[in-house]
Order: structure tokens, then C-alpha cells, then sequence
């Protein structure tokens, strides 16, 4: 066993958060075991005042603390599973996944009104161009105005600026006691949410068999096996922040079952399926559930938001 483990995360209340569950859950399993917290500031925390989708997306809060991971500042690295790219850095791997908090999208507005019952042109805020689509699709006559910072920041903008309401991840504010800011739990049939969205990810060294002992015990095979499916579907898809994209797993009766859909920026148009499969073939559930969803027409949105995604910007 190492001396000493230093965990590798973000600075932000809730990622902190995150890294201390693991901590605490590491040394119920090595009572000995020091273990420190590094804190790595990412290039997403850097940069605030512009929407994620245009900085860069997927990768924004994570390659700095996998750079830390693959030089030996840090042995092992927390990330929200929403946050991690398609792909791992060689020398790199997804380790052990810990069971999913509440995978959903919630409302919290000023005057406790649900999203049915917000007045029209209600301004909402979110930066996820995922969420915006299908707020959209729902409500087309909301107007979506950006929102980025930290989870504590993003309810603070909500009493101090001209917004009626926002759009966060449940698992969030349930790990931060803020379970009661919450007016609305969105329906996955109004909102699907994002992949991966409520797990937490350990990433860490390919070779180091040290730390991989350490964290053995952490992983919750359902929860392993839901986010498989729903990465393999966005992998498929070749997806990152700059398309909605959306996807969720469950296990019911043995069988894993998945939702996904694929959306244009305004939401006026949505592919979306469902398909299942043996719980033990659920990344083989995710491929075929995004190839139906090309086969539908996902691909000719892909195409398009690809295109002008990559387009020299007009001034």
C-alpha cells in the first residue's frame, strides 16, 4: 500500500464534496491510510463568462487534473462522469464507479411554479445547450439565458438577476443539503439527462496496481454497467457539450433499458428511442440504440451542428 494517496479535483464546493466521499470512503477500507486532497484548477473553471459549448466542451474539467494524474502530482482523480470526453488519455483508466446519486434534471424557480406553470416568455437559465433543446421542445415560447459558475453561484444568480427560474442536476444539490431548493424533479419524459449525469468517476493510472487495490471496493456494478450503456451511446454518436445529446439507463428485472435522443439547438426537432437489452450487454444496448437513432435522422442533425460548429464565424 502507497503511504500517502493525494486525490486530484476540482476546487468547486461540490467537487470538493465528491473527493471527501471517496476519502472517507477509502479509509473506512484503510483506516491507516493517509490521504490528501489536491485541488487543480481547469480551464472550464477559468473561464466563466462564456458558455461552455463555445470554449470547447467536453474535457473542460478534466484534463488538467488527468495531466496532474499522468505526471504523479496526484494518484487518483474524482470527476463527475457527465465531465469525462469520450476518451481516456493513454496510460489512463475509468476505475471503480460508486452508485449513481439522482441521475435527473430539476427546476428551481422564484415564484415556486413548475415548468408548466411558468408564465410565457419566462426567462430560464442553463448553459446546456442539452437542456436549452429540450426546455425548447416543452416550452418553445421560454427564453434561455446562459448560466455558468459554480452550483452555489448559479443559485445565487437566480435572486439577483432578471431569471425566473434555472435548470441543475438533482444529484448536485442532494449532495450539498440543497434537496429543498428544488420545485420541480423533471421527468425523464421532459428531460432526459445527460450521460453519466449523478456518478462520480475515479480515474486513475493504467499500471499503478497500488492504487487500484486501494480503491477496490468502491465500484456498484448496476451503476457500472447503467453508465456503460449510456457512454457507449454517446460514443457512437461522437458526441460532446457542443450537441444535445442525451441519454438514461436503468436496470429493471434483470434487463437494461435506455432512452436517448438527439436534438437541433432550438429544439424544434427530436430523435428520440428507447431499446434494451441483457444487463451484461448494455454497451452493446448503447451502440444500437444510437444506430437507430441515425438511421432516424440524428445523423443529418450531427452533420449540421458539426458543420457549422467547425464554420469560420461570421463578424
Amino acid at each position: 500500500m502507497p503511504d500517502v494517496v493525494k486525490i486530484g479535483t476540482r476546487g468547486s464546493q461540490l467537487a470538493l464534496w465528491q473527493a471527501r466521499w471517496v476519502q472517507s470512503a477509502i479509509r473506512l477500507r484503510n483506516p491507516s491510510l493517509l490521504i490528501e486532497i489536491v485541488t487543480v484548477k481547469t480551464l472550464g473553471d477559468k473561464i466563466l463568462d462564456t458558455p461552455l459549448a463555445m470554449v470547447g466542451g467536453k474535457g473542460l474539467f478534466v484534463k488538467e487534473i488527468e495531466e496532474a494524474l499522468m505526471d504523479g502530482r496526484v494518484d487518483l482523480a474524482v470527476h463527475s462522469l457527465k465531465d469525462m470526453p469520450a476518451g481516456i488519455p493513454a496510460g489512463l483508466c475509468i476505475g471503480p464507479i460508486p452508485q449513481r446519486e439522482n441521475p435527473h434534471d430539476v427546476l428551481i424557480s422564484k415564484s415556486g411554479r413548475t415548468l408548466a406553470q411558468l408564465p410565457d416568455g419566462a426567462r430560464i437559465g442553463t448553459s446546456s445547450l442539452r437542456r436549452a433543446a429540450q426546455l425548447l421542445h416543452i416550452r418553445p415560447d421560454v427564453a434561455i439565458l446562459p448560466l455558468r459558475g459554480n452550483l452555489d453561484t448559479r443559485i445565487r444568480k437566480l435572486e439577483t438577476e432578471d431569471i425566473d427560474a434555472i435548470v441543475l442536476a438533482a444529484a448536485g444539490l442532494k449532495r450539498l443539503g440543497l434537496a429543498n431548493t428544488i420545485t420541480e424533479y423533471l421527468d425523464s419524459s421532459i428531460m432526459l439527462p445527460a450521460v453519466g449525469q449523478g456518478a462520480l468517476c475515479l480515474e486513475l493510472r493504467k499500471d499503478d496496481a497500488r492504487i487500484a487495490e486501494v480503491v477496490a471496493g468502491l465500484n456498484h456494478s448496476e451503476t457500472q454497467a447503467v453508465v456503460r450503456g449510456e457512454r457507449a451511446f454517446l460514443n457512437r454518436l461522437e458526441g460532446g457539450c457542443q450537441i444535445p445529446i442525451a441519454a438514461h439507463g436503468a436496470v429493471n428485472n434483470g434487463r437494461f433499458s435506455l432512452q436517448g435522443l438527439v436534438a437541433n439547438l432550438d429544439g424544434s426537432v427530436i430523435v428520440r428511442d428507447k431499446f434494451s437489452g441483457p444487463v451484461a450487454e448494455s454497451a452493446k444496448v448503447g451502440i444500437t440504440l444510437a444506430e437507430r437513432l441515425l438511421s432516424m435522422g440524428a445523423k443529418e442533425i450531427l452533420d449540421e451542428l458539426k458543420a457549422n460548429e467547425h464554420a469560420p464565424t461570421q463578424r
